[in-house]
């Protein structure tokens, strides 16, 4: 954290200059070697070096490739998507192929970082269903790897979906799909018998097959504790800084999403806030006509203009043919019974010429 402070410092320091203060904050470089896509072996690699992971959790294209461009290690398509993006009080109701349809769109802004989608709620109820629901996301959302919720209860499904050849991503602590038999969006380990629980359940996990854990709302004693008896990494989101790395709704860091701000979710940003402003200044300058302006118009040449208003005065002229009216049967000849026209029909006629329907 302390390292965290000083990078937050020294922009600070830069953006305040004055010779940068108009010009947009750069992206970061990245070397040659870390612009290559991201694998599983990778994220080990930099565990076992004690380096920390960096996660986001993103939804579209542009939220991806921002958060690539940053160097962001991980990108996970979370069922918070719910939430977040399509207006749900839980992420309960998202759909497998709500998280294809956006994992899709990340996989499309993304050109290094491992991306991992979720499980939503309902679609690894069995072994068969978390295989076949876990290779659809693979092959149809384009992700690196799955995640889904839970502890020792979901062994046999994550050993399967591993024995299929899909890296998976394990969650335990507060677990959001199942938030209703906990109490509600609570810290999970708070006691003694709680706090053995989970360490059990990442245990389990791990055994299982696990490449890394996410860890949510557990206290940070107890994640750090968890943290240093495992072989393969965990994913803190309130959980501390002893973990091996962070996750951050992409949303909630820089101010998107304002329904609430949970404890363990720092915003770098309120970039909500800004895109109201800037909304409403569009607004006011369409009302008082002010955009757009001819800047953001375009023209054509005097000539084609002149010879455009002359084609529109040839075209809206009436044509030299009147169009034949309709007729009626009072402008017919009557026929007598001889077959020729007369004044007036007789009171008994074979004929009989009806007037043509309107």
């Amino acid at each position: 954290s302390s390292s965290s402070s000083s990078s937050s410092s020294s922009k600070v320091d830069t953006s305040s200059s004055s010779s940068a203060s108009n010009a947009p904050p750069k992206s970061p470089k990245l070397s040659k070697s870390s612009t290559s896509p991201i694998t599983i072996l990778d994220i080990h690699r930099k565990y076992r070096k004690g380096k920390k992971l960096s996660m986001i959790t993103a939804y579209d294209y542009s939220s991806a490739r921002s958060s690539d461009n940053a160097g962001i290690d991980m990108i996970l398509v979370g069922d918070s998507v719910g939430m977040v993006v399509m207006g749900h009080t839980t992420t309960v109701p998202v759909s497998l192929r709500d998280i294809i349809h956006h994992s899709r769109a990340v996989r499309r802004g993304t050109k290094r970082a491992y991306i991992i989608g979720d499980l939503p709620f309902g679609t690894f109820l069995s072994v068969d269903d978390a295989i076949h629901n876990a290779a659809s996301l693979i092959q149809h959302g384009r992700c690196d790897a799955v995640k889904l919720e839970g502890g020792r209860k979901m062994v046999n499904q994550i050993k399967a979906i591993v024995d299929s050849g899909i890296p998976v991503c394990g969650h335990i602590g507060l677990t959001p799909q199942t938030a209703s038999a906990l109490g509600g969006y609570r810290v999970q380990g708070k006691t003694a018998s709680a706090a053995l629980a989970l360490y059990q359940d990442a245990l389990a996990l791990q055994e299982a097959g696990c490449v890394m854990i996410v860890m949510e709302c557990v206290p940070s004693t107890v994640a750090s504790y968890i943290t240093s008896r495992l072989n393969i990494p965990t994913i803190g989101i309130g959980a501390g800084s002893g973990t091996s790395g962070q996750v951050q709704v992409f949303h909630d860091m820089v101010g998107l999403f304002d329904k609430f701000t949970p404890k363990f979710s720092k915003r770098y940003a309120e970039v909500g806030k800004l895109i109201e402003s800037v909304v409403s200044e569009y607004r006011t300058e369409v009302e008082e006509k002010v955009f757009p302006a001819e800047s953001h118009s375009f023209s054509m040449k005097d000539d084609q203009y002149r010879n455009f208003l002359e084609l529109v005065e040839i075209f809206e002229q009436p044509t030299s043919t009147p169009e034949p009216s309709l007729r009626t049967s009072a402008d017919l000849p009557h026929l007598g019974l001889d077959g020729q026209p007369s004044k007036s029909l007789p009171d008994v006629s074979p004929y009989h010429i009806s007037s043509p329907p309107h």
